[in-house]
C-alpha cells in the first residue's frame, strides 16, 4: 500500500492536483536544507491550542554517554565534509539508486535581487561512498546554474538515470536545456530544448527512457529515448499523468480557454500508444487524478452548480458517480489514501471551516460510508492524515473539536473504527486535564512550525513508529516530546523530551535522533538500539554546527547517517558540513535465530483467545528482533510472517451506504437523512436497488464464517446517468479528419435527426435519470443543450422503454454533433 499512497501532498484541494510521483519512490530520494537567516516566529490560533498540558515530572529518560570503546569505534567511522567557499543558500541531495551509496549534492545560491540579475550560481557534488567524501564535479556540466525548484531528477530504482536542468534565460528562443547521464552522474551530457520546461521532469515507473513533461505554455512533451528528442503531444494541457503501461492521460481545453478550468469545461484525454492516436475520456472536467488502479474526474454538470466526483477503475471506458456529497466552488475533494482495494476521501464541509468528512470506498471506488467526522483539513491544504505501513490496517489523523481543538484518532481496520489514542503508562496528565490521550503533530504543526517531522513508519520496522506529540486533552502550542510505539499504535511510551529529527536504519534495528534547534549549535547525536526503550550519546564534532536536518538512503537497510549543518561566518556567508556516520562497526555482530521474537501483531490480551489479534479477517504473527538484542538485521533482512484466518465479526465490516458508526461503536446505524428512503445508486448506466442491514465487509478482508449480515444489490432495468457519463469511450481521435466523410455522414443523419426530433419533442433526452435517490441533490440532471428540466420531482421522473437501437442512435447522434 505504501507505494501508492498517496498522500498527496500539493493540493489535493481539485483533484487536478494529484500529483502522483509516478515511479513510486523518486521523491523520497531527495532532501533539500535550507539555510536560515532570521528567525521565524509562530503566532498560533489560541483557540485551536487549548489545552491542558502533561507533566513531565515522572518522566526519567534512559540516556547515557557513549562507552569509550563505542567511542572510539564511532570516531573511526564518522566523516566530516567541509564545502569550502561554497555560500549556497540550500543544498539539494539525492540518492541515485538502492544501496549504492551513490549521492549528487546541489548546492544553491539565489542572489536577492533577482530582477536585476539573470541568474544565481550553483555546484554539484558526488559521492560514491554514502556521504563520507565528495567530488566537486560542476566542471561536468560546465559550472552551469541548475535550477532550484528542478533540483536532481533522479529515475526509478536503479536505473542510474538522472536529469539536471539549467537556469536559461525564457527569452531564450530556443528553448531550455536539460543535463542527463546515464552513469550515476559520472557523466552528462547537454540536450538543448525546443521549450522551456514548466515543471520537473516525469519518468516512467517502469521504462526510465520515457519522458513527459509540461512546458511553460502549456504544451506536453515526451521523450522515448532519455531526452535526446522530444515530441510535441498535445497543446493546451493543464496537468497529466502515466497511467497503466504506456497509457498517459492528461487535462485540456480547446482554444485555451481563458480559465477553463475553474469553469470545468476541461476535457479529459487519454493516449495508449504514446501520443499517436487520443480519446476523450470524460467532459465538462474541474481536475482528475489517478492513484492505484482508479481514475478520479470531479466534474461540473452545470455552470455554477456544485461539481460531483466520477470513478472509473478500467482507465476511463467507464464511468460510475461516487456516491458522496456534491463539493461547491469553496469545497474540495481530496484522496487521502488508495490503493487497489479501497479509497480514504475527504469532502469538505462547506464554509471556512477547516474541517470535512471522512468517507471509505467499496472495492469498486463507487459506494462511500461515513468513516470520520470533523476531520482536520486547514485552508493551506494541510491534513494530518497518515499511513502507519510498519502494520496493516493502521492510520492516525486528527480531528477539529467544536470547541476548536485539536486531538488525534487513530483506526486500526482501515477506517472502520476510530478511536483516541492511549495514554502513555511513564506521563502523567494535569489535574484539569477531562479526556487525557495522546495526541500526535503531523503537517499542521509543521506548517505552524510547532514540530519539525512527520510520523515515521516503514514496513521493515514492524509495528514501529515514531512520533512528535502532547499528552493532554488536545494539540497544545508548546514544544512537543518524541513518542514512540512498538505495537503499531496500541501503546505509546515517551521517549525524548523536546523536537528532534529521527530515523530508522538496519530495519528498525536502530534509531538515530538528533535535537532540534533553529540557532543552536550542536554536536550530539542521539542513537538506540533497543526501539527508544534507553538513548546513548555520542558528539560527533569538535566544532558544533547549526543543524539543518537528517539525512539517510530510502528505506531502512543502511547503516549510514548524515547530519547537514553550517558554521556561520561573517555577513551572510556560511560554510555548509556534512558529518557521514557508519554504526556498522558499532553492531559487529549478525542477528542469529535467538534474536527474534514471535509477535502476534493486533493482539489486545483482553482474554479473547480465538479473536485476539484478528484485524481484517487474518491474524499475522512475525519474527521480530528482541530489544535486548544488538546485532545486524542486514541488508538482505526480510520479515518473515505466518497468516491464519479468523471468523467475522461486526469489526470485519464497514457501514454500508447510508449508514455510519459514531465514535467508540461497533455498531452501524442508519443516518438520519437516510431514514424511510430506498438505496439506489448508479452503476454502468443502469439503476441499482441496496438492499443491506448497513454492513458491508471491508475491501481486503479476508474472514470467513461467523458473522455474515444479508446484503444484495439488484438491477431495476432503468437506465441512469447521462449518455456522455455512461458511454465507452473507444474511438481513436486521428491527427488528420477528412472533411469529406465528415459531411457525408451529416448528410446521412440528416433524416434520421428530423425524424426522432419529430417522434421525441415532448419527450426530451434531459429526462434520463441521473442519480436520483443520493445524499448529495436531487435535481443533478440536464438537458442535452444545458438546462435544467424545469419543475420536475424525482416521482415524474422517467426513462422511456424504447428500443435499443433508437436509444443508440440518439446518443450517438448527440455524441457526434457535440464532437
Amino acid at each position: 500500500m505504501n507505494s501508492n499512497l498517496l498522500i498527496l501532498t500539493c493540493c489535493l484541494r481539485i483533484i487536478a492536483c494529484l500529483a502522483i510521483d509516478s515511479t513510486g519512490s523518486v521523491a523520497d530520494r531527495s532532501r533539500t536544507f535550507v539555510r536560515k537567516e532570521v528567525k521565524q516566529q509562530f503566532n498560533p490560533r489560541v483557540k485551536r491550542d487549548v489545552g491542558s498540558t502533561s507533566s513531565s515530572a515522572e518522566f526519567s529518560p534512559c540516556v547515557s554517554p557513549v562507552s569509550i570503546q563505542d567511542f572510539n569505534k564511532l570516531k573511526q567511522n564518522t566523516h566530516q565534509h567541509a564545502f569550502i567557499d561554497d555560500d549556497g543558500s540550500s543544498v539539494v541531495l539525492s540518492w541515485v539508486g538502492d544501496g549504492t551509496g551513490i549521492i549528487l549534492v546541489l548546492t544553491i545560491f539565489n542572489v536577492p535581487v533577482t530582477w536585476f540579475f539573470d541568474q544565481g550560481s550553483s555546484r554539484l557534488y558526488r559521492s560514491e561512498d554514502s556521504g563520507k567524501t565528495f567530488e566537486d564535479i560542476s566542471n561536468v556540466i560546465k559550472n552551469t546554474y541548475i535550477r532550484k525548484e528542478f533540483g536532481i531528477n533522479v529515475g526509478p530504482s536503479n536505473s542510474q538515470r538522472v536529469i539536471l536542468t539549467a537556469d536559461v534565460a525564457l527569452t531564450r528562443e530556443q528553448g531550455g536545456r536539460i543535463f542527463t547521464s546515464l552513469d550515476s552522474g559520472k557523466s552528462f551530457h547537454f540536450v538543448d530544448l525546443a521549450f522551456h520546461p514548466g515543471q520537473p521532469i516525469v519518468y516512467h515507473s517502469s521504462n526510465p527512457d520515457y519522458l513527459l513533461v509540461s512546458s511553460i505554455d502549456n504544451i506536453l512533451w515526451l521523450s522515448v529515448d532519455f531526452g535526446k528528442h522530444w515530441t510535441k503531444i498535445h497543446e493546451n494541457v493543464q496537468a497529466f499523468s502515466w497511467g497503466p503501461g504506456i497509457t498517459i492521460f492528461f487535462s485540456t481545453h480547446p482554444n485555451d480557454t481563458l480559465d477553463a478550468d475553474q469553469r470545468g469545461e476541461l476535457l479529459l484525454k487519454r493516449t495508449e500508444d504514446l501520443g499517436r492516436t487520443f480519446s476523450t475520456v470524460s467532459n465538462n472536467l474541474f481536475s482528475f487524478g489517478y492513484i492505484g488502479r482508479f481514475l478520479f474526474t470531479s466534474i461540473v454538470k452545470k455552470q455554477g452548480e456544485p461539481r460531483a466526483l466520477y470513478v472509473s477503475s478500467d482507465q476511463g471506458d467507464t464511468f460510475n458517480q461516487a456516491q458522496l456529497p456534491l463539493a461547491t466552488k469553496e469545497q474540495f475533494y481530496s484522496v487521502l489514501e488508495a490503493d487497489d482495494d479501497m479509497i480514504f476521501m475527504h469532502v469538505d464541509e462547506p464554509g471556512d471551516t477547516d474541517f470535512g468528512m471522512v468517507y471509505t470506498s467499496d472495492d469498486r471506488g463507487v459506494l462511500y460510508s461515513k468513516s470520520l467526522e470533523r476531520h482536520l483539513f486547514a485552508a493551506s491544504g494541510k491534513s494530518d492524515f497518515t499511513n502507519v505501513t510498519s502494520l496493516r490496517g493502521v492510520y492516525l489523523t486528527n480531528v477539529l473539536d467544536e470547541d476548536g481543538s485539536i486531538r488525534s484518532v487513530i483506526t486500526y481496520d482501515r477506517g472502520g473504527e476510530w478511536n483516541p489514542l492511549n495514554k502513555p503508562a511513564d506521563v502523567k496528565c494535569a489535574s484539569d486535564s477531562k479526556r487525557c490521550s495522546l495526541h500526535i503533530h503531523g503537517e499542521y504543526s509543521i506548517s505552524n512550525q510547532l514540530a519539525p517531522m512527520l510520523p515515521l513508519s516503514d514496513p521493515s520496522a514492524v509495528g514501529l513508529i515514531i512520533a512528535h506529540g502532547d499528552v493532554g486533552d488536545a494539540i497544545t502550542a508548546v514544544k512537543p516530546d518524541v513518542y514512540i510505539s512498538d505495537d503499531g499504535g496500541y501503546s505509546w511510551m515517551k521517549t525524548l523530551e523536546g523536537p528532534h529529527h529521527y530515523t530508522l536504519l538496519d530495519s528498525g534495528g536502530l534509531i538515530v535522533a538528533v535535537e532540534y534547534y533553529t540557532d543552536i549549535p550542536i554536536k550530539t547525536v542521539k542513537f538506540s538500539t533497543d526501539e527508544g526503550q534507553c538513548w546513548q550519546l555520542y558528539n560527533f564534532t569538535d566544532k558544533p554546527i547549526i543543524f539543518a536536518g537528517l539525512a539517510s538512503e530510502p528505506g531502512t537497510k543502511t547503516m549510514n547517517i548524515s547530519i547537514w549543518g553550517y558554521m556561520p561566518e561573517a555577513g551572510y556567508r556560511a560554510t555548509w558540513v556534512s558529518v557521514t556516520i557508519d554504526f556498522e562497526q558499532l553492531l559487529t555482530r549478525d542477528c542469529e535465530d535467538d534474536d527474534y521474537v514471535n509477535w502476534l501483531a493486533h493482539s489486545t490480551d483482553e482474554g479473547d483467545i480465538v479473536n485476539d489479534g484478528c484485524v481484517l479477517g487474518y491474524k499475522e504473527t512475525f519474527r521480530r528482533l528482541k530489544k535486548k538484542s544488538v546485532c545486524i538485521n542486514g541488508r538482505d533482512y526480510i520479515v518473515e510472517k505466518e497468516q491464519n484466518p479468523c471468523l467475522c465479526t461486526k469489526l470485519d465490516y464497514m457501514c454500508d451506504y447510508g449508514y455510519y458508526r459514531q465514535e467508540n461503536s461497533s455498531e452501524c446505524v442508519e443516518q438520519p437523512d437516510f431514514k424511510d428512503r430506498q438505496l439506489e445508486f448508479c452503476l454502468l448506466g443502469n439503476e441499482e436497488l441496496l438492499m443491506t442491514t448497513g454492513y458491508r465487509k471491508i475491501p481486503g478482508d479476508k474472514c470467513a464464517g461467523g458473522f455474515s449480515p444479508k446484503r444484495t444489490e439488484e438491477q431495476m432495468n432503468k437506465r441512469c446517468g447521462t449518455a456522455e457519463q455512461i458511454q465507452t469511450s473507444k474511438s481513436k481521435e486521428t491527427t488528420i479528419m477528412l472533411a469529406v466523410s465528415a459531411v457525408v455522414m451529416m448528410i446521412a443523419l440528416v433524416t434520421g435527426v428530423f425524424l426522432i426530433v419529430r417522434k421525441y419533442v415532448s419527450h426530451p433526452l434531459c429526462r434520463i435519470l441521473s442519480y436520483r435517490y443520493s445524499s448529495l441533490r436531487e435535481d443533478d440532471d440536464r438537458c442535452i443543450d444545458g438546462e435544467l428540466v424545469a419543475n420536475e420531482t424525482n416521482a415524474g421522473r422517467g426513462f422511456r422503454d424504447d428500443s435499443d437501437e433508437v436509444r443508440a442512435l440518439i446518443y450517438f447522434i448527440i455524441n457526434f454533433l457535440n464532437f
